[in-house]
């Protein structure tokens, strides 16, 4: 058969693998990220809808009277915010945000805005960053991000350190909302490897909720830091899901759309194992929240569902083509579709109200099964072969040494003995035995 015959079938049989690719994506639903994860419950989800509240009041020009507050107003007293600090206090160093003292449930939390589109600082940080530009601990971490958390975390270190005195026992709390989210994901970095500066505040009393959070670092630190940084995502959120330069995105804000299809296109087209193994590719921080209220083929919204993981593999790695993926973005759709979750929770969990010792113990689970499902992560990070796993760190992040590059001759996964070593010693170095004998987390 000759050459000229053989084109018509092989484009015959490449349309046919375009339009098979096509129907695919277009019937691919937000939804199935996340089909096999499980229920959150009540108890764990709860922070998030006051946090998101209290993000939406760092918009408000004056507490006292909001202009913008949600049904119900935001739930918080004017009176326990600490101070507030704007674009001229921060000099363009980072966002603006607000430090305030939950005393209804025992916290400090710093909350952090998304960006503002008036302001060229915030694009400064968004863009200040380059594929492997900056390393911590033992990964990769968005450059612009890291620096403006750096400026803040100098900037209150001292306050914080003074409130948390004030207030044994008190959680500290970071939260933040798109550019907002990427600059408390990486506070929260910054407050582990400080807490000496925090009074030595335990690692499990740090905790961070980086709503529909931007993918600000690489795939070891995000699992390894799935104990202290949650990451909620509503249904079709694109800005978890691209890996696309964020010049690039404000480059084409006009046509918006067809680049995420474009870079929706080129995703599919990358083996996930490749992916996997890009110490360089930045991803959503630490264990995920996924709220998903709509079907393929339907109308208007769904009962929301919570659904969360700490994933590994198929962690979103490819964007939705769907009309919602920038509305899911926004805080104010979050808020309310999070406070819709959370009563759908309490409804199903909850008939009557649960005593105290029942509470406790409810939350010594929750936090037991999260220790569990870290570890499992941690596992599968090994098995398969994500990038420096192969040399363990004191905090059970994967390199050593975080100013160079994986040494060539240093143990290859590709050897079972070594592999079983180095996983033996990883172990070691990150878990330890509690009274009972079970292995936990080191604190």
């Amino acid at each position: 058969m000759s050459i000229a015959c053989c084109l018509p079938v092989v484009e015959c049989v490449y349309c046919l693998a375009c339009a098979r690719w096509t129907w695919q994506r277009c019937l691919h639903s937000g939804g199935y990220d996340s089909e096999t994860w499980g229920i959150a419950s009540a108890a764990e989800f709860e922070p998030v809808p006051r946090l998101c509240r209290l993000i939406l009041s760092v918009y408000e020009d004056d507490l006292e009277n909001p202009q913008w507050a949600p049904p119900g107003g935001y739930g918080m007293e004017p009176r326990w915010v600490v101070h507030r600090r704007t674009y001229e206090h921060t000099h363009g160093h980072a966002p603006t945000y607000l430090l305030y003292v939950d005393h209804r449930h025992s916290d400090v939390v710093l909350a952090v805005r998304g960006m503002n589109m008036a302001k060229e600082s915030d694009y400064a940080v968004l863009l200040d960053n380059k594929l492997g530009q900056r390393r911590f601990d033992g990964g990769y971490v968005h450059n612009g991000l890291l620096k403006a958390a750096e400026w803040v975390f100098d900037a209150e270190c001292d306050v914080l350190r003074d409130l948390l005195e004030k207030n044994p026992g008190y959680t500290l709390t970071f939260a933040g909302h798109s550019l907002g989210s990427g600059v408390v994901a990486m506070l929260a970095l910054v407050a582990v490897h400080n807490r000496e500066r925090l009074g030595g505040i335990e690692r499990k009393m740090i905790r961070c909720f980086a709503m529909a959070p931007a993918r600000c670092m690489s795939l070891n630190l995000a699992v390894r830091y799935a104990d202290v940084i949650n990451a909620v995502i509503l249904q079709d959120d694109f800005l978890p899901r691209t890996d696309i330069p964020l010049e690039d995105i404000f480059k084409s804000l006009v046509c918006l759309p067809c680049l995420l299809c474009g870079r929706c296109l080129i995703d599919t087209c990358i083996p996930e194992s490749v992916m996997l193994r890009d110490p360089r590719r930045l991803y959503a921080p630490g264990r995920l929240y996924h709220i998903v209220e709509r079907q393929p083929f339907s109308c208007g919204r769904y009962p929301p569902v919570v659904r969360t993981a700490v994933p590994v593999d198929g962690r979103f790695e490819h964007i939705v083509l769907s009309c919602n993926a920038t509305s899911d973005h926004a805080i104010i759709w979050i808020e309310r579709e999070a406070q819709r979750a959370l009563d759908l929770l309490l409804e199903n969990e909850k008939t009557m109200e649960a005593p105290e010792v029942q509470r406790m113990g409810n939350e010594i689970t929750i936090s037991r099964d999260h220790d569990e499902e870290q570890q499992a992560a941690l596992r599968r990070a090994v098995a398969l072969g994500v990038a420096d796993v192969n040399v363990p760190s004191t905090y059970g992040t994967f390199d050593e040494n975080p100013t160079s590059e994986a040494d060539e001759s240093s143990p290859l996964l590709s050897d079972s003995g070594r592999r079983r070593a180095v996983w033996n010693e990883w172990i070691a170095r990150i878990f330890e035995k509690d009274e009972s004998g079970q292995m936990v987390p080191r604190r």
